[in-house]
């Protein structure tokens, strides 16, 4: 058992998710990362672009503007940018006499599987693509994307979304039961260097609601909790071969102490999906507005506090390994994945 007292951290070079591609039409729109305003809008080819919302000029918020034959226009003097950041018209002077001083500061961005990536520093090109969804449009596999906000840090939703315990507790009844037998499980832990997991052995069949309605009949679940970085949780539960839910969620920090959560949500099912889907949907809306709560409440703590401090046990199985990845992530340049995991092996009661 031990306490620490520091700070989240996070990569500062990397993608994280701006928004997704269907909000993202004819006008544009604002999107906050890690603090810094940002712009997004298309070029008539439908080519996304992303730029500091503030232009230029006289410091106004682009954001404000119009899109005009595929350019960016600030209202408050039409000055007008390309998805690069240049500065294609600016009144009263001659396209000719445009300098550098007048163009935008521009980030990368990347447009996959329906939604919009913006690097996390200007000009800047992350060594790495972004991580992409496993399910998205698999055979068998229906999928349904949620966007929430929950006011925590990166580390403490990320921790949220992968902690075994609390769900007995804070979820009692929609995903596992409070009170009764408490059965000893043993916890694989394989860190890759980017990303860690945990595999939950001999788990049965969560006692909830939940587990009832995807497995009538019980068994055992193979159940697998992933961090990846930057900040991507992933929840896998497969009970025999015909049943199999993963979530998988891109955090994206919109403040210290704010994240917005892009929630993909898949699962195959022997029955029909459509039977269940908005059943599921609306348990996992619920679940999720209980742990925005706690996590609200938590957030606040630490600001009335003015410090983060926790006392960490080995049932906290992948918290203090997020956090270790996360510092490392913000004091390496790079951070690689490794073939052979480092493994340890540990015990929990649920």
């Amino acid at each position: 058992m031990n306490s620490t007292r520091e700070r989240a951290s996070r990569p500062r070079v990397d993608w994280y998710v701006a928004c997704v591609s269907k909000a993202l039409n004819s006008g544009p729109i604002r999107s906050v990362i890690d603090g810094t305003p940002l712009v997004l809008f298309r070029s008539e080819d439908g080519t996304p672009g992303a730029l500091l919302d503030r232009c230029p000029h006289r410091n106004a918020p682009l954001s404000r503007g119009s899109v005009e034959k595929g350019e960016l226009q600030c209202e408050y003097h039409g000055w007008r940018f390309d998805t690069g950041g240049r500065c294609m018209h600016a009144a009263g002077i001659l396209p000719e006499k445009i300098v550098r001083a007048c163009h935008a500061t521009s980030f990368a961005i990347r447009e996959q599987q329906g939604f919009i990536w913006v690097a996390s520093l200007p000009d800047t090109q992350p060594s790495q693509d972004p991580f992409r969804f496993s399910y998205i449009g698999s055979p068998g596999y229906s999928t349904d994307i949620e966007v929430l906000d929950a006011d925590g840090s990166v580390h403490a939703v990320a921790e949220n979304a992968l902690d075994v315990p609390h769900t007995m507790y804070l979820h009692g009844g929609f995903f596992r039961q409070t009170g009764g037998r408490r059965i000893e499980r043993e916890v694989e832990i394989r860190n890759y260097g980017s990303r860690v997991e945990a595999e939950y052995f001999g788990e049965e069949r969560p006692a909830g609601l939940a587990g009832l309605i995807l497995a009538p009949g019980g068994g055992t679940v193979r159940h697998v909790d992933q961090f990846i970085l930057p900040s991507v949780t992933m929840v896998d539960y497969w009970l025999g071969e015909k049943t199999h839910v993963n979530v998988t969620v891109a955090l994206t920090p919109v403040q210290e102490f704010r994240t917005r959560l892009y929630a993909v949500v898949s699962f195959r099912l022997p029955i029909p999906t459509f039977l269940v889907k908005p059943f599921l949907r609306r348990l996992f809306l619920r679940i999720f507005r209980q742990d925005a709560d706690v996590l609200a409440c938590q957030s606040e703590n630490i600001r009335l506090f003015g410090e983060e401090r926790f006392t960490t046990t080995e049932a906290d199985t992948l918290g203090p390994e997020i956090a270790r990845l996360l510092k490392s992530a913000e004091t390496e340049s790079e951070v690689k994945t490794a073939q052979a995991p480092v493994v340890k092996r540990t015990k929990i009661v649920l």
